[in-house]
């Protein structure tokens, strides 16, 4: 067979067997909350002074975690974020709230101060995302305050996810008339009705950080004031279920969540919910928090 008529033989089979190659789904998106403890931009500042070879344990947790999609507290800057982050594998979005300024001085650390804690994702690249306008209002009018982040990623169908890091000091059984709750429970609304407004455009989505506050307590007030079911489609699942924490051998309940809407509920791998556990002592965790994470289908 002449060489021209064999290239157009062997042109043809491989566009024949090309229309019957089956499309491939893409894989699930793993999506994870970790709050960093005080991550300061520069060695040996903040609450949680560091050395090089701290951010160099961050950055082999953050690999290990194997996410796709991090939502992250306490950080100070972008580039506080890009020390745990490598940027050449990571797109860091950071909350637009101005710095607050420099806090009080850091519990049984003299000399040292309570840095911008700020919230914030971070994306591997090749995730689809865009940014959409901070949760401003979660601050209360307060510069202390964190905001929300608030994007969409897709992979497959869109799906949009706001980070929190809520007010602590009323981690449980409180209501609102308590001395340490009225700001927790003046952020509910604000939370409500950004998860209100995803409802009712029919958007899957995932609210998931540092809650401060134990929502797996049985009929916790914070959390049912939230989940109330109405818009349709509002209705929450706290992904971790009933699962004790393993990360404090003195805290066994989290309060660090990723909760889901309906939509997003049954995206959701079964059995995919992880806490990432470090591999060395408690004494030596890098950060007082372990991340959490889930695995979303497309």
């Amino acid at each position: 067979m002449k060489p021209v008529f064999l290239a157009l033989a062997v042109a043809a089979l491989l566009s024949g067997c090309a229309g019957s190659m089956p499309v491939l789904a893409p894989p699930p998106l793993r999506v994870a909350s970790w709050n960093l403890e005080h991550l300061a931009q520069s060695d040996g500042q903040g609450c949680r002074p560091r050395s090089e070879a701290d951010y160099a344990e961050l950055r082999r947790h953050a690999e290990a975690l194997e996410a796709d999609v991090v939502a992250f507290q306490e950080v100070e800057n972008r580039a506080a974020a890009e020390r745990v982050f490598d940027p050449a594998r990571y797109d860091v979005v950071m909350s637009g709230r101005p710095a607050s300024q420099r806090g009080p001085e850091c519990r049984g650390r003299p000399g040292l101060y309570i840095q911008n804690q700020d919230v914030g994702f971070a994306i591997r690249k090749g995730v689809a995302w865009t940014k959409n306008q901070d949760l401003s209002a979660l601050g209360l009018g307060d510069p202390n305050l964190r905001w929300g982040v608030d994007v969409t990623v897709t992979r497959g169908r869109p799906l949009r996810l706001l980070a929190v890091h809520l007010k602590s000091g009323c981690n449980s059984g409180r209501s609102a008339k308590d001395p340490d709750c009225p700001v927790l429970f003046s952020q509910a609304p604000v939370l409500e009705s950004w998860i209100d407004r995803r409802a009712e455009a029919g958007e899957a989505f995932l609210v998931l950080g540092d809650w401060n506050r134990r929502l797996t307590t049985h009929e916790d007030a914070f959390f049912s004031d939230l989940n109330d079911g109405d818009p349709p489609g509002a209705a929450l699942t706290l992904t971790s279920g009933d699962r004790a924490a393993g990360c404090k051998v003195r805290y066994r309940e989290f309060i660090d969540f990723i909760v889901v809407g309906d939509d997003a509920a049954r995206r959701i791998a079964p059995g995919s919910f992880q806490e990432y556990v470090y591999d060395v002592p408690e004494a030596e965790h890098p950060s007082d928090h372990c991340p959490i994470s889930v695995r979303l289908l497309p």
